[in-house]
């Protein structure tokens, strides 16, 4: 498992201030400047209380989502999703904590260019990985230096396939061979790793954790990127 990303500290502990909501999604998101000494970022508050409810997923748990995503990142070395963490003690409650990713809105998967596409192969994998109910097109980002980023996670990890996502450009092609070499290692770090078995334990059940080795195995073994397996393999709205 690869070691913490050193803005988990201040994320963890920082001052928060609350700077403003954003309007787009179903559930309550807010903009936040976290503080401690000189150390100051933005960051995206969410928090529990603010869920709308799925019939699909155990209530007040997509924060708890959100960070395992990253830890699965950090876990696969892919440093694709932001650094993320559980605040208890954020202003409407307990919640998600994740750096705040400065992109242009109007940069995403309908807007990249084909090259831009031809980026987005961990993307794909890290997605099926986590069995993403919800990738939608804004929620590919290109930041700094257009570093690839993931963001929006609350509905991954079901125990049950529900891959829902915009990206769907690799149907049948070969995962390319260190993506597969990061899910063996991953793998296992499942059964080997006790941080790892901890840090996802305390944030998923124990039927997804075994869902998420599942998906590892198969993709370890088909090598491919699968079609569609549902009846809704988009997510709505699109973007």
């Amino acid at each position: 498992m690869s070691s913490p990303d050193p803005i988990l500290p201040l994320l963890s502990t920082g001052t928060l201030e609350l700077k403003g909501r954003f309007v787009w999604g179903s559930n309550y998101t807010f903009l936040m400047q976290v503080s401690l000494g000189s150390q100051v970022i933005p960051a995206v508050y969410k928090p529990a209380r603010g869920e709308r409810p799925l019939w699909d997923f155990p209530e007040g748990t997509l924060a708890q989502r959100e960070v395992a995503a990253y830890v699965v990142s950090r876990a696969l070395g892919w440093d694709l999703v932001p650094p993320t963490v559980l605040r208890p003690d954020g202003p409407a409650g307990p919640g998600s904590l994740q750096l705040f990713v400065d992109a242009d809105p109007e940069r995403h998967y309908f807007t990249f260019s084909g090259e831009e596409k031809q980026r987005l192969r961990p993307a794909a994998a890290f997605d099926l990985l986590v069995n993403n109910v919800d990738r939608k097109a804004g929620h590919v980002l290109l930041g700094e230096q257009g570093h690839l980023w993931l963001v929006d996670h609350g509905v991954c990890f079901h125990a049950e396939d529900k891959l829902r996502t915009v990206i769907w450009d690799f149907i049948g092609e070969t995962i390319p061979g260190d993506l597969l070499d990061d899910i063996r290692s991953f793998r296992r770090a499942l059964t080997h790793d006790a941080a790892l078995q901890d840090e996802l334990g305390g944030l998923l059940s124990p039927e997804e954790i075994t869902a998420l080795r599942a998906r590892a195995n198969r993709m370890i073994r088909s090598k491919r990127f699968p079609p569609p397996g549902t009846s809704r393999p988009y997510p709505w709205p699109l973007v």
